[in-house]
């Protein structure tokens, strides 16, 4: 079976996210962090994590990639728990007993988005449409050619290629930015 890891291939994830997943936590979409607000209000590092976030497991951080990996029936078991966990200690589920059917769930939609070969990155685009929150995941194939490269930088000129929201990383890394 397989599963979602996050991966942090730079540091850009520990100013860009209010708490940043360590590299190698099992991963869920976290959707279900947004449950009880507003997606609209959301400002800054919590609007960032919206929007392209996926939340590690063990420190309920943020990552805006995973790679796709083996797991054994004891890593996805140990994933529940943790998860199960989490949900108790700091999402308000009452108990373990409500607490494990909901993070089986998640665990499992996590396995079917790694339904691609081992070594894949994953990421995923969250929006608020019509009331509902809408999700995009997107498989990455690593490059095997020299140089190594997840991202090619090309320069783009003209109005086509105006993103509709400017994101100031910098900004945002010393908390001027909402």
């Amino acid at each position: 079976m397989k599963l979602l890891r996050t991966i942090r291939l730079d540091d850009s994830d520990t100013f860009l996210f209010e708490t940043a997943a360590q590299s190698g936590e099992w991963a869920v979409s976290g959707a279900f962090a947004f449950a009880n607000l507003d997606p609209a209000s959301l400002e800054g590092k919590a609007r960032a994590a919206f929007r392209a976030g996926f939340l590690g497991i063990e420190s309920l951080g943020w990552s805006t990639l995973v790679h796709i990996v083996e797991a054994s029936p004891e890593d996805r078991a140990a994933a529940v728990a943790t998860l199960a966990r989490q949900l108790v200690d700091r999402f308000g589920a009452p108990d373990l007993v409500v607490a494990l059917p909901a993070a089986e769930e998640e665990i499992a939609f996590a396995a079917s988005l790694a339904d691609h070969p081992t070594g894949m990155l994953a990421a995923v685009s969250r929006s608020h449409e019509a009331g509902f929150v809408r999700e995009v995941f997107r498989a990455l194939r690593p490059s095997v050619e020299p140089p190594l490269r997840v991202f090619d930088v090309r320069q783009m000129t003209g109005e086509e290629y105006a993103l509709p929201e400017h994101v100031d990383l910098l900004a945002m890394s010393r908390g001027e930015c909402r």
